[in-house]
């Protein structure tokens, strides 16, 4: 560690280059990743990236699954999974395993897909504006996989006011705690 502080020190005296310039095209989550592995949660699970061929990704989901998943389809309306399921557990990302939404924060929002009004960590799921059909929204993706969930509103209950309408065939569930 030493060494590599005094060759970029010595590098940026001399004005080649500095340090930031010798990491140049790498984030900072792949510099993190290089120097120490995977990103782990708090829960012991990894943010690592999950890359996949369209081919891989068509052999392992289901027809309905892939066109959620993988071409941000919407399933239709009450004939979900998990909708009205009212068991007490953890939604999970279909495509990756990566733990999304608690039980404890699922709503009836007459909907008739499964909405939460926050997930479980805000760094496993991505926010993404959506311009399509002729409106913006904001579409949920999972952080690990870049699946696509369904779209966050802004009419939701207390404490967040936040809508969580997820397709239930872009999760499986855990029953038991509703903490990961």
């Amino acid at each position: 560690m030493h060494t590599r502080y005094f060759i970029c020190l010595a590098l940026a005296l001399f004005g080649l280059m500095s340090c930031n310039q010798a990491q140049k095209g790498v984030t900072e989550q792949e510099a993190l990743n290089q120097a120490t592995g995977p990103f782990i949660g708090l829960d012991g699970d990894t943010l690592q990236k999950v890359e996949k061929t369209d081919k891989e990704w068509k052999a392992e989901l289901s027809e309905q699954a892939y066109y959620v998943l993988r071409q941000a389809g919407t399933e239709r309306a009450f004939t979900g999974n998990f909708w009205n399921n009212k068991k007490k557990g953890v939604y999970i990302c279909a495509g990756c395993g990566l733990p999304l939404f608690s039980s404890a924060t699922k709503f009836e929002s007459g909907t008739g897909w499964p909405s939460f009004w926050e997930p479980i960590r805000k760094e496993n799921i991505l926010e993404v504006v959506d311009k399509a059909y002729g409106m913006t929204r904001t579409e949920v993706r999972c952080a690990r996989c870049g699946g696509h969930q369904g779209h966050v509103f802004d009419d939701g209950p207390k404490p967040t006011g936040l809508r969580y309408c997820i397709n239930s065939v872009a999760l499986d569930f855990v029953e038991g705690s509703d903490k990961p």
